[in-house]
């Protein structure tokens, strides 16, 4: 097995998201703004794992929604393969269709079984057939270890495989790339580690992968670059040796005192 900066090494050079200057503020109130994310620049390479750490309400997450077209930046350009999805005369359902997330809470349909969930949006999104769509889902529920439960509903199994067919609803659109938000943090501590298994795989396997994580552990021995956010701005951005074993700033060695 590579590790994570030897296994993208030959796609290093291949731009597949880029963050230009992006503000993201929320109204706060008559005149007044939070700045959840305030003049981020950053760069994401085909085959990258980064890694976004911080303290809660530091940004990392307005980034994925950002980037994903859930909110609409306040300013700055947010470029996938070389087009700015953020242009408002850019129709960006089409090239979130290249981009998959995975959410905190699942996001599942309850009404649906597992293996539908995983053909939905194949058919209405990409138009997929349903043979084709069910057997594209079939063979990413066993990649995730979730087969055995296609015909359960989302509430007849765990949070984490709720969270492992989500993973799979997301590969079955086969995306360029996928944003994970948290992916264990509403799980109980014993569902950890079946869900960070699944992701460590998929980084094995040259996904690029945006993870918005608390998982320390993930972040260092995983990511093939790591960014530290506080207060809506980056505050380190390097590889994980770095970050993890010789940060520069003072808010970051603060922040790695007390999580790890």
């Amino acid at each position: 097995m590579h590790g994570p900066c030897e296994r993208n090494r030959e796609s290093m050079d291949q731009e597949i998201l880029r963050l230009k200057d992006l503000k993201m503020y929320f109204p706060a109130g008559k005149d007044r703004f939070v700045r959840a994310v305030d003049g981020v620049d950053l760069y994401i390479n085909k085959g990258d794992v980064l890694g976004i750490v911080g303290e809660s309400g530091s940004g990392k997450s307005t980034i994925a929604y950002t980037v994903m077209g859930m909110y609409h930046q306040t300013d700055g350009e947010i470029i996938f393969n070389g087009v700015d999805i953020a242009d408002m005369r850019v129709d960006i359902n089409i090239h979130r269709r290249h981009m998959g997330m995975v959410f905190q809470h699942f996001n599942l349909f309850n009404n649906m079984t597992v293996l539908q969930n995983c053909i939905a949006g194949q058919v209405k999104v990409l138009h997929r057939s349903r043979a084709e769509a069910e057997e594209t889902a079939k063979k990413y529920l066993d990649r995730v270890g979730m087969l055995k439960f296609s015909n359960a509903k989302p509430s007849q199994i765990s949070g984490g495989q709720k969270q492992r067919v989500a993973i799979a609803r997301s590969l079955s659109m086969n995306p360029e790339a996928i944003l994970f938000d948290e992916p264990t943090s509403a799980l109980d501590p014993e569902m950890v580690g079946e869900v960070l298994s699944v992701m460590r795989d998929l980084a094995d396997s040259g996904l690029t992968m945006i993870v918005v994580t608390h998982e320390m552990g993930f972040a260092r021995d995983v990511s093939s670059r790591v960014l530290f956010m506080d207060k809506g701005v980056i505050e380190e951005d390097g590889a994980p040796s770095e970050i993890f074993g010789n940060p520069k700033k003072e808010r970051t060695k603060e922040f790695l005192s007390r999580v790890l």
